[in-house]
């Protein structure tokens, strides 16, 4: 009986690592549309791969994190992210960076990371920072808010909203780490109300219940 028990705890042992291991790896690109020629195929996924014999110690090196983003702009803050794009040793990895600046009173817009969680570190000045839920089952949106100082840390689980506003008089400067290589950036205004061709005017009336004049003035802008 005993060893009949093993085998079995064996057996399914087994079946659950093939099922586990079967799950398709998360997406790193919106979409993948299938093509049957191979030829007008493109790879997808990551990047392709160098010849190890090539590799070299730049491929792991980047510089530039210490110079200020531009904040001159309609919204006060700049981000300059650290991806496969110009550190390619990155690729594989399942990480990437980002320094955010804001200026004075300024702020890095609602916006969310369809593929990645994001930490914050904050380097210097004072952040109002936070992220809405998911729709909950009572309809609710909860927001986790909090006011950073230099050196706290603050979490953005994957796919939430979020956003980082300077409280301060000072310029604000704060370091995030992604879980994916490529995290992915939807800004809430710009896609909603930048998106090529528009949004119908009717469709963003309703949900926003908003007067057809204002949706169309939203439309008119560029959002950063």
């Amino acid at each position: 009986m005993g060893a009949r028990y093993f085998v079995v705890c064996l057996a399914f042992l087994a079946i659950s690592s093939y099922v586990a291991n079967a799950t398709d790896p998360n997406q790193l690109q919106d979409f993948c549309v299938g093509i049957d020629d191979p030829n007008d195929a493109l790879f997808v996924n990551g990047m392709f791969c160098k010849n190890p014999m090539a590799v070299k110690v730049e491929d792991f090196h980047f510089q530039g994190l210490d110079r200020p983003g531009n904040v001159d702009n309609q919204v006060g803050s700049s981000v300059t992210r650290v991806t496969t794009m110009n550190l390619p040793g990155l690729n594989t990895l399942s990480l990437s960076l980002a320094r955010i600046d804001v200026a004075p009173y300024g702020v890095n817009t609602p916006h969310h990371h369809p593929r990645a969680t994001e930490v914050l570190t904050v380097l210097e000045g004072t952040f109002y920072a936070g992220f809405v839920t998911s729709n909950l089952p009572n309809g609710e949106n909860k927001l986790f808010a909090k006011v950073l100082n230099k050196g706290d840390v603050f979490i953005f689980p994957q796919g939430l909203i979020h956003f980082e506003s300077n409280i301060g008089k000072t310029p604000a400067v704060a370091l995030s780490a992604f879980t994916s290589q490529n995290p992915g950036v939807v800004t809430t205004a710009s896609a909603t109300f930048g998106a090529d061709p528009s949004i119908s005017v009717d469709v963003l009336t309703r949900a926003f219940q908003l007067d057809a004049s204002i949706v169309k003035n939203l439309q008119s802008r560029t959002f950063g």
